[in-house]
């Protein structure tokens, strides 16, 4: 009940209707806070999405490569749906999309490499708290960071054999072509052109096409440098085997001493996982099994899938939380060790 005293006879010690207001206030902050996000969607039903999304973003980045190539205008609305629908995915559920992103075709790598760190970096800067709009803009560029590269011969660019000093030149200038083509292109964000001219620069200033050190590089070239890497040497290529991740986020800790951000690092391995879901590991007990879900409170502890038994072979496939101390994981393993597809136990 609330008193008009200038109608009325106040009471002498109720509450002011000030009082009440800012009580009121702190209450809603307090239940606000409260809030916990909401669960993520389950793997098993987000990832029938995230393989549409995959192909789909495939199929746009392609298009638009090829636009470029044949000397076209980048369309953006070509481009800014399917990175609604990768920013989306990853808002339901991280781990979907960013493990499909570790399957590629040797002979299509440039295309299925720009969705990944699309994918990858759209994780990293949710992680990191950024409003969407701005999510969006680092997605756009990590979808389009490397379009520079078709304005690399294709003898360069597939090249199966070890590049020569002039070569290497010439693949090297992708960045910064990269830049001139997104400046050209209506509608692009700074945020955009930032991670595509930025993500070989390196904090030591080893990096190209400016040779930026430390803080001169923005805080999306930082992280699209470490995404771009991390896929890199989890990825097969004509010249290389990829790397387990595991092994992989190891190098990028290593090297963050000099060529990165450590912060940075540090944030994007616990946005990953030291045991990244799809991961292919053995347990303790000797069991084979899969990593589909992150643990909630220790990272090496993650929820797996174990499908191979060494005694029994290959089992029907149950979960066992490592969370509680069932079991330990001893090792990461290479799935063609094995012989083994880890995602489609997911």
């Amino acid at each position: 009940v609330y008193i008009d005293t200038a109608i009325g006879a106040d009471v002498a010690d109720a509450q002011s209707k000030e009082e009440v207001d800012s009580e009121l206030h702190e209450r809603i902050i307090k239940v606000a806070s409260a809030a916990k996000p909401p669960p993520p969607t389950q793997l098993h039903v987000e990832i029938v999405v995230a393989r549409q999304v995959h192909s789909e973003a495939h199929k746009v980045v392609h298009s638009v490569m090829s636009d470029v190539r044949l000397g076209k205008q980048i369309e953006v609305e070509k481009v800014e749906p399917v990175v609604e629908r990768v920013t989306e995915s990853i808002f339901r559920n991280k781990d979907a999309l960013t493990s499909l992103s570790r399957i590629k075709q040797k002979d299509d790598y440039t295309f299925q490499h720009s969705v990944s760190v699309c994918a990858l970096l759209v994780s990293f800067a949710h992680a990191m708290d950024y409003e969407r709009e701005v999510i969006m803009e680092a997605g756009i560029g990590g979808l389009l960071h490397d379009i520079g590269k078709m304005k690399v011969p294709d003898s360069v660019l597939n090249k199966p054999d070890a590049l020569t000093a002039a070569e290497f030149s010439v693949m090297q200038s992708h960045a910064a072509q990269g830049r001139e083509i997104l400046k050209q292109t209506t509608g692009i964000s700074e945020t955009a052109i930032l991670v595509t001219s930025q993500h070989h620069e390196r904090v030591d200033g080893t990096g190209y096409p400016d040779k930026l050190k430390d803080n001169a590089i923005s805080t999306f070239g930082q992280m699209a440098a470490i995404v771009d890497v991390y896929d890199a040497l989890t990825s097969n290529r004509v010249y290389h085997r990829g790397m387990e991740p595991t092994a992989a986020l190891k190098k990028l800790f290593e090297w963050s001493k000099f060529h990165f951000n450590e912060e940075l690092v540090q944030h994007f391995i616990r946005v990953i996982g030291i045991y990244p879901v799809g991961s292919l590991v053995s347990l303790e007990s000797g069991l084979l099994a899969v990593v589909v879900q992150q643990g909630e409170h220790n990272l090496l502890h993650p929820l797996v899938r174990a499908i191979f038994d060494p005694v029994k072979g290959f089992i029907t496939p149950h979960d066992i939380d490592l969370a509680a101390g069932n079991d330990r994981i001893a090792n990461h393993e290479l799935p063609t060790k094995w012989g083994v597809d880890p995602f489609r136990y997911l």
